[in-house]
């Protein structure tokens, strides 16, 4: 795929994206725009969002007396109080257990264990950890966006109806939505929680698909959402953070490491909403199985060609 066609910021308004529509029973495809959304929705239908919040989980900082810079990716608090953190770091060849790393003048990690996968375990410290978090902490743009995040993705890399803090990417299929979209929707809208981590955005370790598995996500589905998504004909999944939470949801809250391949069968998802996603990626598959490889692959293909924008910050595509 051209590096070109990895879009590096935001389009000024984010319901301008092109939306690729594409028809599973015909195989056929039509190019539209995301602001078409409503008029394929309907009434009977249920429109799924994930309204997890993304946090500045990207902290840079160094150890006593040394000036080398240290980044930390925080992935998930592993304790009641939210001062344990497992997270990523690098160089994590420097970073034994025991290490300081310093953030700010009140703001300071310990590492406390190594896990695998180069994870560590770390202890923040901070009068309150949040507001340090919050204050030092940076917008967790993807690698494939070769530049520094800026004050505008503080907003942008963030959908308009996120409300639960605990992602480290966002879910991007929800970022096209706008106020003005959602008011034109005549579907009832069930809004859910998984917290984006590395289950999502980790790319496959190995080539054997089977032999893959998938980091665990925190998800919840309130009673009221539950009962909007069964009542509904046709479930509408806005992304693929939505749609593995539709099929882990026979609990109402817990932990989801579902690795959809192609040969699964959905059980409650009739259709996507997805932006388009990186090559090896457990997402890639996720779609290939809801839309069939050989027509997704095609589409992809045409999008190319057609120079659509992809990735985070791109355009999309809906799957009927």
């Amino acid at each position: 795929m051209p590096g070109e066609l990895i879009a590096q910021a935001p389009l000024a308004e984010r319901d301008g994206s092109r939306m690729l529509v594409i028809d599973r029973q015909s195989g056929t495809w039509a190019d539209r725009t995301f602001r078409d959304l409503p008029g394929f929705l309907q009434p009977t239908d249920c429109l799924v969002l994930n309204e997890s919040k993304v946090f500045p989980s990207r902290l840079l900082g160094h150890r006593p007396d040394r000036t080398g810079r240290i980044e930390v990716f925080l992935v998930e608090p592993v304790s009641p109080d939210e001062r344990r953190w497992r997270a990523l770091v690098r160089p994590g060849r420097k970073l034994p257990v025991g290490e300081r790393i310093l953030f700010g003048p009140d703001f300071a990690a310990t590492v406390l264990d190594r896990e695998e996968h180069g994870q560590r375990i770390l202890e923040l410290h901070a009068p309150d950890v949040w507001e340090a978090i919050f204050a030092q902490g940076h917008v967790p743009l993807p690698p494939y966006i070769g530049r520094a995040d800026e004050a505008e993705d503080r907003d942008r890399y963030q959908t308009v109806y996120a409300r639960e803090r605990g992602s480290v990417a966002a879910p991007t299929a929800g970022l096209h939505f706008t106020p003005r979209v959602l008011a034109e929707i005549t579907a009832p809208v069930a809004r859910v929680t998984l917290h984006v981590g590395l289950g999502t955005f980790q790319p496959l370790h190995s080539t054997t698909v089977e032999e893959n598995h998938l980091h665990k996500e925190r998800f919840y589905v309130s009673d009221e959402a539950r009962a909007t998504i069964n009542a509904a004909r046709r479930v509408v999944a806005a992304g693929t953070t939505s749609v593995r939470t539709l099929e882990s949801m026979d609990e109402k809250q817990g932990e989801t490491d579902i690795f959809i391949y192609p040969g699964y069968t959905f059980k409650r998802v009739g259709a996507m909403l997805t932006n388009f996603h990186l090559p090896q990626s457990s997402l890639l598959l996720l779609v290939c199985a809801f839309g069939g490889t050989e027509l997704m692959l095609d589409a992809y293909r045409h999008a190319v060609r057609e120079r659509y924008r992809f990735f985070s910050y791109g355009d999309c595509m809906l799957i009927l």
